[in-house]
């Protein structure tokens, strides 16, 4: 299965990529996946995110601090994800390595945003699901299913307010590893 994610905001790194800012990044993502399940052939599927006590072959729902996540890419449905990201941010040509691009910090918090949180202070103190973060749809159960990863940089020309902002375009690609019980004909 293919499907591409778009962001256009601040990609933070380092000490400033808060809890808060991976979360907000984690729910923009989040009506993006939404929007993917209600969709064949992932609507095909849906009987994955029944209740997690529910005894079933499978249940992609997972529950944490107040929150049910269902990660598409997640050993339970077999899958690893193949990333192609192209971001574009304002700084010149070159500047992702010599000054103040800090790419893999910025990308470790755009992997952290794309997963569930895996401890509690991974989330805000105060985050609760709204009401339509019930199930709340994420790309990935863990960061160790990204199997490939290519990165493109370009400049940003549209004028930006502070230099991490980014409009980024993230290709995902999954494929299956592992047939499941239930899962043939999944992308």
């Amino acid at each position: 299965m293919q499907f591409t994610l778009y962001y256009r905001g601040e990609l933070k790194s380092g000490n400033s990529a808060t809890p808060r800012h991976k979360h907000d990044l984690r729910r923009h993502f989040h009506r993006q996946m939404s929007a993917l399940w209600r969709e064949i052939p992932l609507s095909n599927f849906r009987g994955f995110l029944d209740d997690p006590a529910a005894p079933a072959a499978i249940n992609l729902l997972s529950r944490k601090n107040g929150f049910t996540f269902a990660p598409l890419v997640s050993e339970k449905f077999g899958l690893v994800a193949e990333l192609d990201l192209q971001l574009l941010w304002p700084q010149t040509p070159g500047a992702i390595i010599t000054s103040g691009g800090d790419l893999d910090n910025r990308l470790k918090t755009l992997f952290d945003a794309l997963k569930l949180p895996s401890e509690p202070t991974a989330l805000p103190k105060d985050a609760c699901p709204s009401e339509d973060e019930t199930p709340f749809f994420c790309l990935l159960e863990d960061d160790s299913l990204i199997t490939r990863v290519t990165v493109e940089t370009d400049r940003l020309l549209d004028p930006a307010v502070t230099s991490s902002e980014v409009a980024l375009f993230l290709r995902v690609r999954t494929r299956q590893v592992q047939v499941k019980h239930g899962t043939i004909g999944l992308p």
